[in-house]
């Protein structure tokens, strides 16, 4: 299976949710590595991260520019989308926070800029009419470049064919969980496979059993396998997140070319 893009940049990426844990000080980052080194120094462990602070703040322009030039080349950022855009009613009346958050400077990561996330409350349910509004309001492209979006359902009633139609049609990915608390929607229709999985324990130093880890590894690889336009991004994040770095680390060890 042909693992890279045309330009070469790999189609499966793996990572973690943010970089700053208290916890990850003791076993994944160097000790005594300074704060402000723990991006730069993460961002070349793995290969993607995905930001939840943009879920509940808005970041300068400055701050994109930053994260992007203390990453190397090849690396990507998933961004959540900012919380006043999803956590409403009603959901038709949320283009001034999307325009807000698309246009708060995220297209400063340039190529880096990977897959937005926009996740919803437990508790909202599928509303047809109302979440195709939402997806019509949903851009592009921003500054010429394009954008992917993906979204975070987290209540049954998404489980739904008429769901997935709606977003195929709008071009939008779901994510796939392995949480017990929400619903494992997974679309073999889209070209992005996005993972999140929130079951990582304590007890164990990789976090998940290694023929569990061994699955999602094969797993990944036959979708990648399928076209070459595929990419599947699979972050470990929540459970015992301070065994998500290790987790992470052992998945991209097992899709290392042998």
């Amino acid at each position: 299976m042909e693992s890279l893009s045309k330009n070469g940049e790999p189609r499966i990426r793996i990572g973690v949710g943010g970089w700053t844990f208290e916890p990850w000080r003791n076993n994944f980052f160097p000790q005594g590595l300074p704060h402000s080194k723990e991006l730069a120094y993460a961002s070349r462990q793995l290969t993607a991260i995905e930001v939840n602070g943009t879920y509940y703040s808005t970041f300068k322009p400055a701050t994109f520019e930053k994260w992007r030039d203390e990453t190397p080349d090849g690396f990507v950022f998933s961004l959540k989308a900012n919380r006043f855009a999803t956590n409403r009613r009603v959901l038709a009346t949320a283009g001034e926070s999307i325009e807000r958050f698309v246009g708060s400077g995220i297209a400063q990561l340039g190529d880096k800029l990977g897959p937005l996330v926009w996740q919803f409350m437990p508790t909202k349910q599928f509303d047809p009419p109302d979440f195709e509004a939402f997806l019509a309001l949903l851009p592009k492209s921003v500054e010429g470049r394009p954008l992917r979006h993906v979204m975070d359902v987290r209540h049954e009633s998404f489980l739904s064919p008429g769901y997935l139609d709606l977003a195929r049609r709008y071009g939008c990915a779901t994510v796939h969980t392995d949480s017990e608390k929400f619903p494992a929607i997974a679309d073999e229709q889209t070209d992005l496979a996005y993972i999140r999985l929130m079951r990582s324990e304590a007890g164990r130093s990789t976090g998940y059993p290694p023929e569990t880890l061994a699955q999602w590894a094969r797993g990944a690889q036959a979708w990648a396998g399928k076209g070459p336009a595929r990419e599947v991004f699979i972050y470990v994040i929540n459970g015992a997140k301070e065994r998500a770095p290790a987790a992470a680390l052992e998945l991209i060890r097992r899709l290392a070319p042998a």
